[in-house]
């Protein structure tokens, strides 16, 4: 017996990702949507979350797929409705607003799951295991990406709370934070902004491990050519790379066996970012035992070196930026 869910929020990852993984579930029935502007052929659709919480209350689950800035009052009066919510990433504007939905669904008995789906590789499972008793020497992040070819138009991502290229570095420091054995924390960040825009195009940051490693990640959009997302980190063992946003994963040169390579797990240039990989299945599945549980998963702590870069972070003016 499959459970009813409603998907809040129809761009570019609901239509690529969270609806084929509904559609093939034998845990999930996609039975309506929310959305303004557009609807899914043969699902019912309602323009806001009021209408839908009063319209169907035989659908006990909603996830979140719009921008961040409104989830929190969208979410809260879902779980104040006595729903479960899935939020995708990044789950929330600001670590406290997504504190107070933890408390709330905590309060109300109700499951809030909070996703990364950077993080549901197999081989990142490999990655920590091999990382567990090494000590960390350091770390380097590159993550660099053409804004236009990615999120052509979208320009909330430019707004206060879209969070600008922390948009898609914070799937970097969603794989770091899963599969380091120590907790890191910011140390200082240079951010970029247009000079007609409020989010940064380019960052910066410095971070250390609790154990006094230092590392560091370079974020840009405005990389034309090959697009670049890789991690490096170093040990007293040896170094582990990921490239590929974790695709393609190699230790002192070597690459892991092939079988524990999934596939991609952010935007390929070669799939268009339109092949489903296991990532977004897998959260559904973990979403669908939550509940049975009435369990919840929030682990905000990428969010948080987000919003600590932008504490401790010097501004500069970059040029103009359009579309």
């Amino acid at each position: 017996m499959t459970t009813p869910i409603a998907l809040l929020g129809l761009g570019e990852i609901a239509r690529s990702h969270h609806i084929p993984a509904l559609q093939q579930s034998a845990q999930w029935q996609l039975a309506a949507t929310v959305s303004r502007s557009t609807a899914v052929a043969g699902i019912e659709n309602f323009h806001n979350v009021e209408e839908l919480l009063a319209a169907r209350p035989d659908i006990p689950v909603l996830s979140l797929c719009m921008p961040p800035a409104p989830r929190f009052e969208i979410a809260s009066k879902a779980l104040q409705a006595g729903r479960h919510i899935m939020l995708e990433k990044p789950p929330g504007a600001t670590v406290s607003e997504c504190r107070q939905l933890e408390q709330l669904a905590a309060q109300s008995g109700l499951t809030l799951f909070a996703t990364w789906h950077s993080r549901e590789a197999a081989v990142l499972d490999q990655c920590q295991q091999w990382l567990s008793d090494k000590q960390i020497k350091g770390f380097d992040i590159t993550w660099k990406e053409d804004v236009r070819r990615w999120h052509a138009g979208q320009e909330w991502i430019w707004q206060p709370g879209g969070m600008g290229v922390f948009d898609p570095g914070i799937n970097a420091l969603s794989i770091l934070t899963k599969i380091l054995p120590v907790g890191v924390r910011v140390i200082s960040a240079e951010l970029e902004t247009p000079s007609n825009r409020h989010t940064p195009i380019g960052a910066r940051v410095t971070m250390a491990t609790a154990s006094g490693a230092v590392g560091s990640a370079c974020f840009d959009w405005r990389q034309e050519g090959e697009q670049i997302w890789e991690i490096r980190i170093t040990t007293d063992a040896g170094e582990l790379q990921l490239t590929d946003g974790g695709a393609a994963v190699s230790i002192n040169g070597e690459p892991l066996p092939a079988p524990l390579i999934r596939a991609p797990l952010i935007k390929s240039p070669v799939t268009n970012g339109n092949t489903l990989s296991d990532e977004y299945p897998r959260l559904y599945q973990r979403m669908h035992s939550l509940v049975q549980e009435r369990a919840s998963d929030c682990d905000f702590t990428p969010l948080q070196l987000v919003a600590d870069a932008f504490m401790l972070a010097r501004h500069h003016s970059t040029d103009r930026f359009e579309f």
